[in-house]
């Protein structure tokens, strides 16, 4: 399974280097064969030796440039990060990356062998519409993107459960993750509200191989868990 964690705009250069220490002695000690990916704030990235793999939760599509308040390939590249984070909701909601930009964005990494972590997701408004507009509108951010793509990962995230403690019931999360396999094979992660009291609950579903953890993986203690479920239920299979 696919553990993430995406600290958003949390956590310095040194908490966040803290932090993934907990994490990697976590998963060394208890022998972890789960991939955990980490996405921290861009002022916190940094080189990681390790079985934890550090990603950017954004970059521009460009080597470097005259792009004010961007990251680049260049900074990705000092310190040895080839896995990022595409599409999240609040880049497509709040600060309006279009799909167009994020189709650019996707096709210059995916040159570059980048493990992607692809986000889709409708809001409360879809949803409630119904099933059919509600799986056009998420139908509609896979276009321009290469669904067949080997470094591909997919997450799903209900916009309205991001940071409200809402979370669809766990026959939604099944039916939509069974009708989202449909369009790719690539590995599919929740994300939404997810924490440590559902997480058990989350990852066992049907054609779940994964989580996108958000405020709740600000607690290490609370994603570790998080990490032993995973193990848990790998080793139980």
């Amino acid at each position: 399974m696919i553990i993430a964690a995406n600290l958003k705009t949390n956590f310095t250069r040194a908490k966040t280097t803290k932090y993934v220490d907990e994490l990697e002695n976590f998963m060394q000690s208890n022998n972890i064969s789960q991939e955990v990916l980490v996405f921290p704030a861009a002022s916190s990235l940094n080189f990681h030796d390790g079985e934890l793999i550090i990603g950017a939760q954004n970059a521009y599509a460009t080597q470097n440039g005259a792009f004010t308040g961007e990251i680049g390939l260049d900074h990705l590249e000092e310190f040895g990060i080839k896995t990022i984070l595409i599409g999240h909701s609040e880049r497509r909601h709040i600060l309006g990356e279009t799909q167009e930009s994020l189709i650019k964005k996707f096709n210059f990494y995916k040159e570059l062998g980048f493990k992607i972590v692809y986000c889709v997701g409708e809001p409360l408004e879809m949803r409630e519409a119904g099933n059919e507009t509600m799986m056009k509108y998420i139908s509609a951010q896979y276009e321009g993107i290469d669904t067949e793509y080997k470094n591909l990962i997919i997450a799903y995230e209900p916009v309205w459960a991001i940071g409200t403690g809402l979370t669809p019931t766990l026959d939604d999360i099944e039916a939509i993750h069974k009708d989202l396999k449909q369009k790719s094979h690539a590995p599919l992660l929740y994300g939404g509200s997810v924490k440590v009291t559902n997480a058990n609950d989350v990852l066992a579903i049907d054609n779940v191989d994964g989580i996108l953890v958000g405020s709740a993986a600000l607690y290490a203690e609370h994603f570790c868990t998080m990490i032993e479920y995973a193990q848990q239920l790998e080793n139980n299979k």
